[in-house]
């Protein structure tokens, strides 16, 4: 670890933070009142509720986009996908950025242009106006989230982060399972042709007050000590280069006809190879974009490759299941957003209880989460065997209720275990990265499902019941190999093997 001392076991006892000095962000924590540390909380709060919004809200909004600005397939897949490849694209830097410069600057100018650009993608009347605003949307997104997780890391210390984690995790659940239910909601309100702007409109209030409370509430002191600091403008452009080559063919695979597209992907594993050699010699000098010694701590790179695995089959299910029920059964997107709701409900039960919990049982608890997930999952599968047409949605609330339940256990109490021995001062840039893995894991897992998908309703006449279930049985898979990696990391933990360097796990 970066400050030398040994980190003391992930799940079992407090995270180890690093020494308190006068000026340490941990001596910062304990100077700022219980009270303003709760309203900075509820702050980062929603401003992360918003961002991650946005990733769902717009797939009930699609028909009508459509309708309404005559956009082809290949604009409607930029306007769903380009938002989470911009947002993917930012966050290691964005958060490296606020670890240095402080984070509430970074967190107030990513809400500014967050609330313009989604002012912009509400007055769009063209696909490429909105495409261009859903980028900059997402670069906002991007801006704002590591600070979020940055600020739990600097306010709160060792096993009082399990409940705000707790309430970030139920936060990122509600939102993404919600977030088509409040569409349908504000389309319905608003009209087939202009409710959809109302999707993106609801943000501008929303983000000028919060604005007004960032500024006053947030900490502004810097994490980092003066010596060493920079942004490392050779890893920001090598790691942007990496993370786009690799999303680009995953975007655009429905557009991009041929196999020469999937040739970005070894070619961006290429340069995000580079990017870990300049990395490496960067640090000789200068303190790098990214500490890649972060993952010799067995706690972070597990978590990053769980949170990876598991958000490849969690995003794919509400986009899939979204367009299962309005084009294939007809369904409104206010009926498509009720449908889904029972996932955001478990989800939102256990977010927070597992936050709490997750110091006391460590990783077994996101193996069981996993495990629940995968068995919601199943029972999915089972009832649209026996129910396959439009009495669907009543068949798998109750899966989806058990699936959002294992959810919750798994999203929070991960990011808790894989943040657990990341020192403050680095927590910017580390949850950039770890989230990095989620957007890749969703566009990957978006992808990948999605191909099964189409594959199967292409082949099989009117089959969208059977080509949800078959898609549904690869998120199944992704569930299933992060559940191998949390039993395995569960295993090692108990035999004590070391965590990390110069610790025990």
């Amino acid at each position: 670890m970066a400050d030398g001392n040994p980190p003391e076991r992930a799940g079992r006892r407090g995270p180890a933070d690093p020494p308190v000095t006068p000026d340490s962000p941990a001596d910062q924590s304990d100077r700022i009142s219980g009270r303003r540390r709760k309203q900075a909380l509820a702050v980062g709060l929603v401003a992360a509720f918003m961002t991650l919004l946005d990733v769902s809200i717009v797939n009930v909004a699609i028909p009508s986009i459509d309708e309404a600005i005559h956009a082809n397939p290949s604009d409607l897949q930029w306007i769903l996908s380009g938002y989470a490849l911009t947002f993917g694209l930012i966050l290691v830097p964005a958060g490296r950025f606020g670890d240095i410069r402080g984070r509430r600057n970074v967190f107030i100018v990513g809400l500014g242009l967050f609330t313009l650009t989604s002012a912009a993608a509400g007055l769009a009347h063209s696909p490429a106006w909105l495409i261009g605003a859903r980028l900059l949307q997402g670069v906002a997104a991007g801006l704002i989230n590591p600070q979020v997780i940055g600020l739990i890391q600097q306010l709160y210390r060792g096993s009082d982060r399990g409940r705000p984690f707790g309430l970030l995790g139920a936060t990122i659940g509600i939102s993404t399972g919600v977030g088509p239910l409040l569409g349908g909601t504000l389309i319905q309100l608003g009209g087939q042709h202009d409710g959809w702007r109302w999707v993106f409109f609801v943000n501008i209030p929303v983000g000028i007050l919060t604005m007004f409370f960032a500024w006053r509430v947030l900490p502004t002191r810097s994490s980092r000590p003066a010596a060493r600091r920079g942004l490392d403008p050779v890893g920001v452009l090598l790691l942007g280069l990496g993370v786009v080559l690799l999303l680009l063919p995953l975007v655009q695979r429905q557009q991009w006809q041929g196999w020469l597209k999937w040739l970005l992907i070894p070619a961006g594993l290429l340069v995000l190879l580079g990017f870990v050699g300049w990395e490496l010699r960067y640090r000789r000098h200068r303190e790098p974009l990214f500490d890649l010694a972060l993952f010799r701590l067995r706690s972070y790179s597990l978590g990053t490759l769980i949170g990876l695995l598991y958000f490849a089959g969690f995003v794919a299910i509400f986009f899939l299941f979204t367009l299962f029920l309005q084009s294939g059964l007809r369904y409104t997107a206010l009926e498509a957003g009720l449908a889904i709701t029972p996932f955001a409900l478990g989800s939102a039960l256990t977010a927070a209880l597992g936050g709490r919990i997750v110091n006391r049982f460590g990783r077994p608890l996101v193996a069981i989460g996993l495990a629940t997930v995968a068995f919601g999952l199943a029972c999915v599968v089972l009832a649209l065997h026996y129910v396959p047409g439009h009495g669907a949605p009543f068949a798998t609330a109750l899966p989806l209720l058990v699936a959002g339940l294992g959810s919750g256990l798994v999203i929070t109490p991960n990011q808790n275990l894989a943040l657990s021995e990341v020192p403050v001062a680095q927590a910017g840039s580390a949850a950039g990265m770890l989230q990095t893995g989620q957007r890749i894991g969703a566009a990957a897992g978006i992808a990948g499902v999605g191909a099964v998908f189409f594959t199967t309703l292409a082949s099989t006449h009117n089959g969208w019941s059977r080509a949800f279930r078959d898609s549904l049985l690869v998120t199944i898979g992704f569930v299933l190999v992060a559940l191998v990696a949390a039993i395995v990391d569960s295993r090692t933990e108990r035999r004590g093997s070391p965590a990390g360097p110069g610790g025990t796990g």
